[in-house]
């Protein structure tokens, strides 16, 4: 059986290297690990952001500028929310609306995330192997200065403003990852895995909270990376440099090679940092440009870490 890369991802900047991935490697040998703790009912439709993102991106029909949602949206349904004084705060497009409404109905029909997943990317002309971390719900919750409050709420409804003080991943315990990934992890057919330069508490974390999958990574017998989600102790993109001041940490390699200590061997840094004299010696530190501006830069970044990984 012909060995695979996971890939581990979530928001804008993972689905980038996810998307360079996917322009490097056939499309059967890649494995797309999505984190799922954003997901959450808006007026009574199913919405998985994270998975929505990687497959329109995947299926090319993505905003590019935005970093989410399909490309030449229009916002009727959205307008007649406001009309009515629905809650307007999740942008809702129309060609999005789709998604989530066949999203919603498969599920209430008793089809497994993983299979409706499938399902969508397929109808999008996506063969890779796009899977939710997580069958049942697991739900990232933040404790701020303005009260406990779920991941939308923190990020679109109140644009990351509040302080965060602890983050927690609702149900992670009883999460049950899907049949068909947990078979590939028995049956060793990985050769590597790859850690998207995703915020590490809000998208990877969660992944990572789930025993099953941070057990195989403890364990792992492949080569593991991670790429940093920070150039020069600043954020690319989002509130990741924001959340690890709040949480008391300081934003740098440091902090990123701690944080993933027990499960990679490489984390790659972008050129214009330097290489920490760290206490992590187990983990090889790498520098190339990781900022991924357009498609090239995607690939490069990809065919980068896949030669790590021989």
């Amino acid at each position: 059986m012909a060995k695979k890369i996971l890939a581990l991802c979530g928001g804008v900047g993972g689905v980038k290297l996810a998307l360079g991935l996917s322009k490097v490697l056939p499309s059967k040998d890649l494995v797309i690990l999505v984190n799922t703790g954003d997901d959450f009912v808006y007026h009574g439709l199913s919405v998985s952001p994270d998975l929505d993102t990687v497959m329109y991106a995947l299926a090319g029909v993505n905003d590019e500028i935005k970093g989410w949602g399909i490309q030449d949206e229009t916002w009727k349904f959205l307008n007649v929310l406001k009309k009515f004084e629905k809650e307007s705060w999740f942008q809702l497009g129309d060609k999005d609306l789709l998604t989530h409404i066949e999203r919603t109905f498969l599920l209430n029909e008793g089809v497994s995330l993983s299979k409706v997943t499938k399902k969508l990317a397929y109808n999008f002309g996506v063969h890779s192997s796009i899977f939710p971390m997580s069958e049942t719900p697991v739900s990232t919750y933040l404790s701020t200065n303005k009260g406990e409050m779920s991941f939308q709420e923190y990020f679109v409804k109140f644009q990351c403003k509040p302080i965060v003080n602890d983050i927690q991943y609702l149900n992670n315990k009883e999460a049950k990852i899907p049949e068909l990934l947990e078979e590939m992890i028995v049956n060793e057919i990985f050769s590597g895995v790859i850690i998207c330069p995703s915020n590490p508490y809000l998208s990877i974390d969660p992944i990572l909270s789930i025993q099953p999958i941070k057990n195989f990574l403890m364990n792992r017998k492949i080569p593991v990376l991670a790429v940093s989600p920070m150039i020069n102790s600043l954020s690319v993109k989002g509130p990741t440099v924001k959340i690890i001041l709040e949480l008391g940490k300081t934003p740098s390699t440091e902090f990123l090679l701690g944080h993933y200590e027990e499960i990679i061997d490489f984390l790659i840094l972008d050129e214009r940092d330097k290489f920490s004299g760290s206490r992590y010696t187990n983990i090889q530190q790498v520098c190339i440009n990781i900022l991924m501006r357009n498609i090239e830069d995607k690939k490069l970044l990809a065919e980068f870490c896949l030669k790590l990984l021989q």
